[in-house]
């Protein structure tokens, strides 16, 4: 079994805790509940389904993505010319 990695607020005060995806396919396993529960926790959150690229095409209008991109390049020359 891997250690456990907890997250800390400012304070200190753990707020989470990590667990290698080992351990929780093992817990899992243990208890079949759990997978339920992580699937209905996906449906109800749709900020922790996994994205495609596909869905934000079109989120940008492409004016816009011109002119980032533009910033990008100009960036990256001067972060290359200054080394």
């Amino acid at each position: 079994m891997q250690p456990l990695q907890y997250i800390s607020d400012h304070t200190g005060k753990h707020t989470a805790v990590v667990i290698p995806i080992s351990d929780w396919e093992n817990i899992v396993r243990k208890y079949a509940d759990l997978k339920l529960l992580e699937q209905e926790t996906i449906k109800e959150n749709p900020s922790s389904r996994q994205y495609t690229m596909g869905d934000f095409a079109g989120a940008l209008a492409p004016e816009r993505a011109d002119a980032l991109l533009k910033h990008v390049e100009q960036s990256r020359n001067e972060w290359d010319r200054d080394i």
